[in-house]
């Protein structure tokens, strides 16, 4: 380690600006679902550093202005306005696309930089800082091309790049491939469901034994609560307290929810009676956005757009069973009005008829259905673990702390 400078021994100091050899803002353009042209790569398309190919949507552009603004594997790109001003993603797949106006692309210098380790820098801690210390200009925020080009980077020999790369990259494969895994019994649990169940509607006339429901009378439902914002001293984003879920956290879970991003305060829950929800209860966000779903693994809280289905004592019901049930409804059918937001509350969700088939068709259904959820909450922890062991190894190699082995 060199003192002077506090780098390891053939590491440099540059920038990102200085490891590429351009930088570009993207096309103008209307997104279409048509396939009129090339895909279309939009700030929502690269949330999480990851591109879902399939939900991007495609534009109408000539042929010289597709070769301008085409992405290539290696590519970088970065939101410039609004919240997500700093949110990166980085081509990996030979895809025709080209990306909207409100992303700046990098195009790497491969003989300085490479991309998988680039990558990984811009999913940093630091990364991040440095994204909220240049940001400027209106309330929501943003940054241009040259604020971006400042970042200033550690960077090791090429070899050593790509073997850190190479590291983190495992822990990459191994957390895609058990989302993968649970992807495909996700869709095992639902197919289960409706050859099961799938044939009844509420109204239909049902099997002996089987019958009609209000989710008031078969679960213990609460409804979360917000402090005052204005009192920051009742929220935290460290692990004091108890997990407080939000619907994004919802959105970011999968079925079963173990991490949130904020915490509230043992004073703030006394304080606020804010309701404690229990392990294994299923959640259902019903304001703003409607209908998502998640299992919890612990003692949480939630804010108010988040009902808490709690399984009464004298039930054979399941939070399987109605995590599947619900995840089948529509929601849009529920409310008087053409906007879900405003059609949606909680009176609406506790009356809610659902269909409850007998209890020993439920119990056989449950030890089939049980191994699955089983598997994928074991599935979801070790992605957790990953994802952990990942971020925390991130920085002590982009700083030379710890050293990868030529």
């Amino acid at each position: 380690m060199n003192e002077v400078n506090n780098m390891p021994e053939g590491w440099i100091e540059t920038t990102l600006g200085e490891i590429s050899l351009k930088k570009q803002y993207g096309y103008t353009e209307s997104a279409s679902l048509e396939e009129i042209g090339p895909k279309f790569l939009r700030i929502t398309d690269i949330q999480n550093d990851f591109i879902d190919w399939n939900k991007v949507p495609y534009c109408s552009i000539n042929d010289s202005e597709f070769e301008k603004y085409r992405l290539q594997i290696g590519d970088i790109v970065i939101a410039r306005t609004g919240n997500s001003t700093g949110a990166t993603a980085t081509i990996k797949d030979n895809v025709s696309a080209v990306f909207a106006s409100y992303l700046i692309r990098f195009q790497l210098n491969e003989d300085k930089a490479n991309y998988k380790y680039v990558d990984f820098l811009l999913r940093s801690k630091n990364w991040f800082d440095f994204v909220n210390s240049i940001k400027s200009g209106s309330a929501q925020g943003g940054a241009n091309a040259n604020d971006f080009a400042r970042y200033p980077i550690k960077l090791p020999k090429l070899d050593e790049q790509k073997s850190i790369a190479a590291i983190l990259t495992s822990f990459d494969d191994k957390i895609e491939l058990l989302q993968a895994q649970n992807k495909t019994l996700e869709e095992l649990a639902q197919a289960l469901f409706k050859e099961w169940f799938g044939k009844y509607k509420v109204g239909d006339e049902l099997p002996d034994g089987w019958r009609e429901g209000k989710l008031r009378d078969e679960f213990d439902i609460t409804i979360g609560r917000t402090p005052p914002r204005i009192e920051q001293e009742w929220f935290s984003d460290t692990p004091t307290g108890k997990k407080w879920i939000s619907i994004k956290d919802m959105g970011n879970s999968g079925v079963f929810i173990f991490n949130t991003s904020e915490y509230l305060t043992d004073e703030a829950i006394s304080k606020f009676n804010i309701p404690i929800i229990p392990e294994n209860t299923t959640l259902l966000s019903f304001k703003m956005t409607v209908g998502k779903l998640s299992i919890t693994t612990e003692e949480m809280l939630s804010n108010e757009a988040i009902a808490h289905l709690r399984i009464k004592r004298d039930s054979y019901l399941t939070s399987e069973y109605i995590y599947l049930y619900l995840q089948n409804l529509d929601f849009n059918s529920l409310g008087s009005t053409s906007s879900i937001v405003t059609a949606i509350n909680s009176t609406i969700i506790k009356n809610l008829d659902f269909i409850i088939p007998q209890e020993n068709i439920l119990k056989d259904f449950q030890e089939i259905i049980h191994p699955i959820f089983k598997k994928i909450k074991t599935n979801t922890k070790q992605i957790q673990t990953l994802t952990k062991t990942r971020d925390e190894l991130l920085p002590k190699l982009m700083t030379g702390e710890i050293r990868v082995k030529m």
